[in-house]
């Protein structure tokens, strides 16, 4: 790479002077606006009923009452109770546990695996750009729920194997961004400061252009988790994810159907809806940290 020409103590000023902003973290309520942060507290809501859902939900997600089968809103039955006689709310509340934390596994490791390919391509350039980029169109070019429909027919229908799949498809979606910022990094006479000074490239892209690009990292990864909701939702719907009886809000739209053909709507109606705000939330927020990440480029 071109080394600029300076003396010592200026490579040493600019080394000083990286473009690193620590107010990033600080300054995010402010980032999220009003909107921002109603989506991010009623997410927070969700997030907190899930994970405490032994103590919070009323029932056993999977419990069978036969006598309330299909039964309306009621003390005993907040939202009613599905088929089998299983409470709806209890099972909302389970069920949101795996609408998080599927998704969340998919997009963490959907972004190391994307943020250390975009590193590598920024950095060495020349042929393994080329060849990293050609992986990431490919990748690109299809969709996510078909690679989670692939897994699914090579391993069987499992959260685990859905979860896989849409890994690799979210991969692109991380990578191809970062890329994109860390080839700007490169650039900066920050990075040529550090190489003069004798840092080994490693050092230098996880020490100096990695914490840069840092917030455009988060606001991707948050961007593309309610994609990932989405599709979660569908493969689940279709009955190759998550598997009965487990309490998964995919699964409780699909069996909800039949009891909407029963006059009982509830299920189907009330499992959409936490998927909707769940998805509205994370979208939300994505946009902000978006926003905020292009501003202070």
């Amino acid at each position: 790479m071109t080394i600029p020409s300076t003396t010592s103590l200026a490579v040493a000023d600019v080394v000083r002077e990286r473009r690193v902003r620590p107010g990033f973290a600080r300054t995010t309520i402010e980032r999220l606006g009003t909107v921002g942060c109603i989506a991010a507290g009623v997410l927070l809501v969700i997030a907190l009923a899930a994970t405490f859902a032994p103590i919070v939900a009323p029932y056993d997600p999977d419990f069978p009452d036969l006598l309330a089968s299909l039964s309306g809103p009621s003390p005993a039955h907040l939202l009613g109770a599905d088929a089998l006689g299983r409470d709806i709310l209890s099972r909302l509340i389970w069920g949101a546990r795996i609408t998080l934390a599927g998704p969340g596994l998919v997009i963490l490791i959907a972004t190391v695996v994307g943020v250390l390919l975009a590193l590598l391509a920024a950095w060495r350039g020349g042929r393994v750009d080329t060849a990293i980029s050609w992986l990431l169109d490919v990748l690109f070019a299809v969709p996510g729920i078909v690679f989670g429909l692939i897994a699914v027919a090579i391993w069987g229908p499992s959260l685990a194997t859905v979860v896989g799949g849409l890994a690799i498809a979210y991969v692109p979606y991380v990578a191809r961004v970062v890329r994109g910022a860390a080839l700007r990094e490169r650039n900066m006479p920050y990075v040529s400061a550090a190489w003069l000074q004798g840092h080994s490239g490693t050092g230098i892209t996880f020490t100096q252009i990695l914490p840069n690009v840092q917030p455009i990292v988060v606001a991707q990864a948050v961007s593309s988790l309610g994609f990932a909701v989405i599709d979660l939702a569908a493969v689940s719907f279709l009955g190759l994810g998550v598997q009965p009886p487990t309490a998964d809000l995919g699964l409780m739209v699909k069996s909800g159907f039949d009891s909407v053909l029963r006059g009982q709507p509830i299920e189907a109606i009330a499992a959409g809806s936490l998927i909707v705000v769940i998805v509205w939330c994370v979208t939300i927020i994505g946009d902000r940290l978006t926003s905020s990440a292009r501003s202070i480029r």
